[in-house]
């Protein structure tokens, strides 16, 4: 059964399941939900617990005398295993599906990981916990989830903030869930009655924006101009080499391209997303960049991109954060007049 992090705390009142999958990019979503598991399970009289890291080093058989032994007042066991970020290798599938195979009454399994994608979810060890288990999904919520999230943790700590004090929380806070976190619960401190305001937002926090170069890229195929260019100002606040930038396009425009070429030769879009693991939820804004940058818009944006390389790295006191802006710009279907 597939559930929302919101929604664990509900479910974990209505009894305990014999196995939880923690898996998603946000580490806060994660650590939380399995707080709420290790209190559940402490309240239910799961008195030992075992961690676990699943690496080239990990003796399983530790992990399986943890499933089969019992002490001799007969404790019940929490067992964590932590999934590596490439995924599992053949014998480790093979190692936990052994582990599964133990399970019983008395052993409560969590699984923490990186992200799924739809094969990994269709695999035999993930089905079979899954039936019998919960999966959470724990992923940072989109830009445009982003407010109604705010909404619900304001509503958990009995914050009633008004629908600008809600847009400026998701602005100063977009890519940092634990500085959000944080945040709210120092306003729940220094305002008792709950009413958030833009002024009080103001006079109590500063901004607390952490953005990485992938959300940079996300905004970019999005055609989401506004916020590309306020990502690319946070990331050049930030310190982030411009050079890390630069390749990041480069290597995504790399990869338009080709797919452009294989839709020229009549490949459908379906086999071309297959052929460049595109997940199905990101297929849409990638249907969308393919529509708004042609094979001569990329080539284009490609040479832009190696001209502004070579300065960066042969004149240390060019700034290229303007050129960078004029790709972006150009990258969301924007015409500049010619330089």
């Amino acid at each position: 059964m597939r559930i929302y992090p919101e929604q664990l705390a509900q479910q974990l009142g209505k009894g305990l399941r014999q196995a939880y999958l923690l898996f998603g990019n946000e580490p806060l979503l994660k650590l939380e939900a399995n707080d709420q598991i290790r209190q559940a399970a402490t309240a239910a009289g799961f008195d030992e617990r075992h961690a676990f890291t699943v690496d080239a080093q990990l003796d399983w058989n530790q992990v399986i005398d943890c499933c089969q032994a019992m002490s001799l007042f007969s404790s019940r066991q929490l067992i964590e295993l932590e999934l590596p970020e490439a995924g599992l290798t053949v014998p480790q599938t093979k190692s936990l599906q052994e582990v599964i195979d133990c399970l019983n009454p008395d052993i409560l399994l969590v699984l923490q990981g990186p992200r799924l994608n739809k094969k990994q979810e269709a695999a035999k060890w993930f089905k079979a916990l899954e039936t019998n288990g919960l999966y959470i999904p724990c992923n940072t919520p989109e830009a445009k989830f982003l407010p109604r999230f705010i909404q619900g943790r304001c509503q958990q700590l009995g914050l009633k903030p008004d629908l600008e004090s809600v847009q400026m929380l998701a602005q100063w806070h977009e890519g940092n869930l634990l500085a959000l976190a944080q945040s709210l619960q120092k306003l729940t401190l220094l305002y008792p009655d709950g009413e958030l305001t833009i002024l009080r937002l103001e006079q109590a926090l500063s901004r607390h924006n952490h953005y990485t170069p992938f959300q940079l890229l996300d905004a970019l195929l999005a055609g989401q101009a506004k916020r590309s260019q306020r990502v690319l100002r946070q990331l050049e606040g930030e310190g982030v080499e411009a050079i890390i930038l630069l390749r990041t396009l480069q290597r995504e425009l790399t990869q338009l391209y080709k797919m452009q070429e294989m839709g020229s030769k009549g490949t459908p879009l379906s086999k071309i997303f297959e052929n460049f693991r595109i997940w199905q939820s990101r297929r849409e804004i990638y249907i969308g960049a393919l529509h708004r940058l042609p094979l001569p818009v990329i080539i284009h944006l490609l040479q832009q991109l190696a001209i502004l390389e070579v300065k960066v790295k042969t004149d240390f006191d060019f700034s290229p954060w303007s050129a960078l802006s004029a790709i972006c710009a150009q990258m969301c279907g924007i015409r500049l007049p010619a330089a």
